[in-house]
């Protein structure tokens, strides 16, 4: 049971047992929960008329350690349940215009702490060994989290033979491109809030072909985690139209890094014959700025006799 919904079950299997401003609280959170998870336990306790400590009383009354562990799982039900545009509109319509960037910024930023919490190394370190050990490697991310399975299989192509992006224009082309996938293989799920019912198939396609899964989500309550032996987790930003997948995209560069760092003769070697290759078919030689000049040559051709 993922944790948003188990905070519904407590709060109704506690209902009566709750005291009359506790069930206040309950009513609220139920009705409000869009605004609710934007409030601290004292701001919360004046919504309703009672004070921050019956706040608390609530969230132990519920079974959790402390209000920090309640507004987690309050989190959750707001992620699963707010549209887009819902969440947008929570976070940051009350949010001074000159604001903006710098409380974005910040948000960042603090999915980036949070995930260097909370990531458990051995697991990080786990899927770096399974993927050193596979045979073919392949990667799917969906919507906003194309970018981040683009990115990802770019790199993993300098590093391994076969790596295979999959394209997910539809279901059927999904399993088309997974045929041959079998229990020497890797695959890599992303997907975060909303998740995506494509990639979780994908996943238990490749469970069930006893192929290696790899997933990088928000949670450990996340369903991407149902077939995934190797979780890694990195905080998203829930509350916006835009998703911020600045966390997760700095675990991609980590696992590109720690790869490059067990397989550093084969990177030379690739980089050495793409450099040669570049050179060969001139790729870079008529588009490339000099980084060391600040001025852009440009070159005009002849455009015949200037008007007077």
């Amino acid at each position: 049971m993922e944790q948003s919904e188990n905070l519904l079950s407590r709060i109704n299997q506690q209902y009566s047992k709750l005291s009359k401003g506790q069930k206040r609280l309950a009513s609220y959170i139920v009705d409000n929960y869009d605004k609710a998870v934007f409030l601290t336990a004292a701001r919360l306790g004046n919504k309703v008329g009672v004070s921050e400590s019956t706040t608390v009383r609530f969230a132990t009354q519920l079974g959790y350690s402390g209000f920090p562990e309640f507004h987690r799982a309050l989190e959750e039900l707001v992620i699963n349940k707010l549209n887009s545009i819902q969440r947008m509109e929570v976070t940051y319509g009350r949010v001074p215009q000159a604001e903006i960037l710098d409380k974005v910024l910040q948000a960042d930023i603090d999915k980036i702490k949070q995930t260097m919490e909370s990531l458990d190394h051995n697991v990080f370190d786990l899927a770096v060994e399974t993927l050193l050990k596979a045979k073919t490697i392949y990667v799917i991310g969906i919507r906003s989290c194309a970018p981040l399975a683009h990115f990802l299989s770019f790199y993993l192509n300098l590093i391994f033979e076969d790596v295979r992006l999959i394209q997910t224009s539809s279901a059927s082309e999904i399993f088309e491109q997974m045929i041959r996938i079998g229990e020497k293989d890797v695959i890599i799920g992303i997907s975060f809030p909303r998740y995506s019912m494509r990639t979780l198939k994908a996943m238990e396609f490749a469970n069930n072909r006893n192929a290696k899964v790899i997933t990088l989500t928000d949670s450990i309550h996340s369903p991407m985690n149902l077939y995934s032996s190797c979780n890694l987790i990195a905080r998203s930003d829930m509350a916006s139209i835009v998703d911020s997948l600045v966390a997760p995209l700095s675990v991609i560069n980590a696992l590109v890094v720690a790869l490059c760092m067990k397989k550093q003769q084969d990177v030379v070697d690739t980089l050495e014959s793409m450099e040669k290759i570049w050179d060969e078919y001139q790729v870079y030689s008529n588009d490339e700025i000099n980084s060391v000049d600040d001025t852009v040559k440009l070159k005009f051709t002849d455009m015949g006799e200037e008007d007077e």
